[in-house]
């Protein structure tokens, strides 16, 4: 899936796995886009699913912390090192593929009560904003669609570092996350505790732990 723009001509690796990342680089250094660190890291990318997780958690009856991911889904990333704020993302993720350990309870999280999977099989998000708020910290404003709503939402990322893998690929790793009010797109599902509060908080914290890879031109 193309979504953008692809960068100049790269060099094509060699292996697309490596969990040995070695000799790490600052390149996002606090001294802002004018640095020739972050301008190197300039082109399109894409999210290593084997070394990334986009997961979320809930507050489960009132005690207890439920976590899940979801394990399909298709990126395209473009970093602007010379001007963050031209930074683009695109992920577009499988509802069926929502993964919590528990069978039963990722069948109900794929029926109506919640995602729906079989009648909106996708949950996307878009960039429409990024802009720099400290040191190694962004802030990429986005539209997240899910069920066919899409609301506004504001994704803070932490930069992680930048590495050059064994195999000949580069990487770079961000820590993200937000929290949304699942009603707000339709997740309204409502079963009330003895005690009066929800069995299924309101409130869902996404959090996306990312290691990308550059995109090769042509592959």
């Amino acid at each position: 899936m193309n979504l953008f723009t692809r960068a100049a001509s790269l060099r094509r690796p060699a292996s697309p796995t490596a969990s040995q990342l070695p000799h790490e680089s600052r390149a996002f250094p606090s001294t802002g886009p004018s640095d020739p660190g972050m301008a190197m890291l300039t082109g399109e990318w894409m999210i290593d699913a084997a070394h990334s997780r986009i997961g979320f958690s809930v507050r489960h009856a009132l005690v207890t912390t439920v976590r899940g991911a979801f394990t399909e889904y298709q990126s395209r990333l473009y970093f602007d090192g010379r001007d963050p704020a031209r930074s683009r993302a695109e992920i577009v993720l499988s509802t069926s593929s929502v993964d919590t350990g528990v069978q039963q309870r990722d069948a109900h999280l794929m029926g109506r009560d919640f995602l729906d999977a079989a009648a909106y099989p996708r949950m996307r998000f878009v960039s429409t904003a990024v802009r720099p708020v400290g040191n190694d910290v962004y802030r990429m404003a986005g539209e997240l669609t899910i069920k066919n709503v899409t609301r506004p939402v504001d994704l803070e990322l932490t930069y992680i570092g930048h590495v050059l893998d064994p195999f000949g690929y580069e990487r770079v790793g961000f820590d993200g996350t937000t929290t949304i009010n699942r009603s707000a797109w339709g997740l309204t599902y409502d079963q009330r505790l003895a005690e009066g509060g929800a069995m299924v908080s309101e409130k869902v914290r996404l959090q996306f732990d990312l290691a990308v890879i550059r995109s090769i031109p042509g592959g």
